[in-house]
């Protein structure tokens, strides 16, 4: 219960932070829904993946809900930059509590935000014309969920070092954004160049994208490494983060002992 009461605290916290800022709730919803409704738009005539009956409107749809947990991520990384500027993140830092506590309500929180926003959005998915049934569109749901927690993760790892927002912005953006365009959220692996082939085979979201994309369509579970190597990235992940936060920062230690009054030798 004494680890417990915090987590739930700061994953409380995230969540009152975020519905009192408007903007983010809208841009949270409105940019994946805006970059949906253009890309399905503008490539539904030229290209037309086999077996989706939707087109390509209806193959980019898990991409999309892939992409808005990136950027829910994204988001509520930059948060734990904030509360460190603002002085939050010290507070909690020397309260009598675990370290770990404040990994597992940060990540906890923003993967709760981001799968309230994906729920949001996948009512919207019959509109795609695909045939989702509700029955997939439930069984999505825990995949959404693991896949949240793994970018929630991920976003923290980094953003615990950083002390700019900008500067995290564009490394998650620099990495992340590639690794999901190269996920098969835009484009399937079939026909692609070997050395793109294995560049996708080895990014962990590719295999997050199928698992998504078989619970939605409800083709069955995807091959059992597949599912190892989703599985392996949300570990390693969330490993980080626990390492990161329980590592003390010690100050720059003195050399010579100074005797308060009385200044310091000068260095020579």
């Amino acid at each position: 219960m004494s680890l417990l009461a915090p987590i739930l605290a700061i994953a409380w916290r995230e969540l009152l932070r975020f519905a009192r800022q408007r903007s983010r709730v809208i841009g949270g919803i409105a940019q994946p829904l805006l970059i949906w409704g253009f890309l399905g738009a503008g490539f539904s005539a030229s290209f037309r993946p086999a077996g989706h009956a939707g087109g390509y409107a209806s193959y980019v749809f898990p991409g999309v809900l892939m992409l808005l947990l990136l950027f829910s991520s994204v988001f509520s990384a930059i948060t734990l930059i904030e509360d460190r500027d603002h002085g939050f993140l010290q507070g909690v830092l020397v309260a009598p509590l675990p370290r770990s506590a404040i990994v597992l309500g940060k990540v906890g929180g923003g993967a709760l935000l981001a799968l309230l926003q994906a729920a949001v959005l996948l009512p919207i998915a019959p509109l795609t014309g695909a045939p989702f049934a509700t029955a997939g569109l439930l069984m999505a749901l825990p995949v959404i969920a693991l896949a949240a927690v793994g970018f929630a993760a991920t976003g923290f790892a980094v953003a615990w070092s950083m002390r700019s927002t900008s500067g995290f912005h564009a490394i998650m953006m620099v990495v992340l954004m590639p690794a999901w365009m190269l996920s098969g959220a835009l484009f399937p692996a079939d026909g692609v160049p070997t050395w793109l082939a294995w560049t996708m085979t080895v990014n962990p979201l590719t295999h997050a994208d199928a698992l998504l994309r078989a619970a939605l369509n409800q083709t069955g579970l995807p091959p059992a490494w597949e599912i190892a190597v989703f599985l392996g990235w949300i570990v390693l992940a969330l490993a980080a983060s626990l390492i990161r936060v329980a590592r003390v920062e010690h100050g720059a230690p003195m050399t010579e002992d100074v005797t308060p009054g009385v200044a310091a030798p000068e260095a020579r």
